[in-house]
């Protein structure tokens, strides 16, 4: 029996049209990590680079950063379901150029690099359409709920889908979790294509400029914002190593294969997944602030863990803690950005917050990828971790703002 849109103890499943788009987009993100796991074993198998393998997550995360904000102007003005399923097509036709390229054996780092980069162009502009969309399929009190019900179906995925890449890889190469990864997006197409928003809800249109400048000028009048970028970029720095140099850590310090990659990937997305069950209780129960400095540790002590290289079962039950921590704070970061950006500029406030995040992990990623490079994995990933631990500090000068959820 579907609940009252204005019963605040509704779940977001409870409403249809959410729970379509949930399911499509869980299958999509299965695709994406199992595409991860085929560019970033190829990329190690071509060059076996430490830079070279961090790289990828670069080139997947730079055009957030440089595209964020066009992004969030054109979905504040614009049809955001009509971005999202232009975003999707190109993704998909780029996922299959990637796959033919794969089978002719036509790939080079350089051509890895550059499809990735592309796909990622495309979630750039999905991203923030359908972050400020969620407002459209739920009532205000269910948004909370619906941000940790998107996070759980993408560390789902990320359980399962890094473990299923690791697999498909081993069996029939790179080239075959490219081909699942564009098959994934064609059902959340199809969703979205059959998905007719209440009438009455487009956006006025503004010039994008004008619409892109409007969001800045937000960004920096909102303390709110001002706070939630900082941290959250500083977040994203030291948390990107850990899966910047997961191929690394697979192959040099578990000394394992592509199976023992996808399985290392599956644990922390499992930790994911019990952050984000815990996430509203954290919330419900301790400051935003409190809640980021429970997850800095476990991040921090997660990549200490990993990096102590004491086993695969060692490292598994750290990446468990890393996992949590990683999406206790994003979506705490998430939360605090949606419940207090008026809706006029929603999608421009979340690209801002995940040009800031974004950011963070383009710059870590090749940042420590240079020390791994240069000083090995494991001094890359305790630098990290003690880094991590020391921005934690700047929220005695910075704390994150709560929000009124009502």
């Amino acid at each position: 029996m579907r609940m009252p849109a204005d019963d605040p103890a509704a779940s977001p499943f409870a409403f249809p049209v959410f729970r379509a788009v949930w399911l499509a987009s869980t299958a999509s993100h299965f695709g994406g990590l199992i595409q991860s796991v085929g560019a970033a074993w190829l990329m190690l198998s071509l060059t076996h680079s430490a830079r070279s393998v961090a790289l990828v997550q670069t080139a997947a995360t730079l055009p957030i950063v440089l595209l964020s904000l066009l992004a969030g102007a054109v979905a504040d003005n614009r049809d955001r379901r009509h971005v999202m399923i232009a975003a999707q097509l190109f993704m998909l036709l780029v996922a299959f150029a990637l796959a033919i390229l794969g089978w002719l054996e036509l790939l080079t780092p350089a051509l890895l690099l550059g499809s990735t980069f592309l796909l990622g162009c495309g979630a750039a502009f999905h991203a923030p359409a359908w972050q400020a969309s969620v407002g459209d399929l739920v009532p205000r009190r269910v948004i909370p709920a619906a941000i940790i019900a998107n996070g759980l179906g993408f560390n789902l995925s990320r359980t399962v889908g890094p473990a299923v890449g690791g697999l498909i890889v081993a069996a029939a190469g790179a080239t075959a979790a490219f081909v699942v990864n564009a098959i994934s997006f064609i059902g959340l197409v199809v969703v979205l294509s059959r998905w007719r928003p209440a009438a009455g809800e487009r956006p006025a249109r503004q010039r994008i400029g004008a619409s892109m400048l409007g969001g800045v000028r937000h960004a920096i009048a909102s303390p709110v914002l001002r706070v939630t970028m900082i941290r959250a970029a500083l977040f994203g720095t030291m948390s990107s190593t850990i899966l910047a140099l997961m191929p690394l850590v697979a192959h040099n310090l578990v000394g394992g294969t592509a199976q023992i990659f996808g399985a290392l990937l599956a644990a922390f997305g499992l930790g994911s997944i019990l952050g984000s069950f815990v996430s509203r209780r954290f919330r419900q129960s301790l400051s935003n602030e409190s809640a980021v400095r429970i997850a800095s540790v476990a991040v921090a002590c997660g990549a200490i863990g990993v990096a102590a290289d004491l086993g695969f079962t060692v490292t598994a039950l750290a990446l468990l803690a890393a996992g949590a921590g990683t999406v206790l704070a994003l979506s705490t970061f998430n939360v605090a950005v949606q419940m207090s950006a008026p809706r006029v500029v929603l999608a421009r406030s979340l690209a801002l917050y995940q040009m800031a995040i974004f950011a963070g992990i383009a710059l870590g990623s090749g940042v420590f990828g240079s020390v791994a490079q240069a000083r090995g994995v494991s001094v890359a990933l305790a630098s990290a971790a003690i880094l991590q631990l020391l921005a934690m500090l700047l929220g005695c000068r910075w704390p994150l703002h709560d929000h009124d959820a009502g």
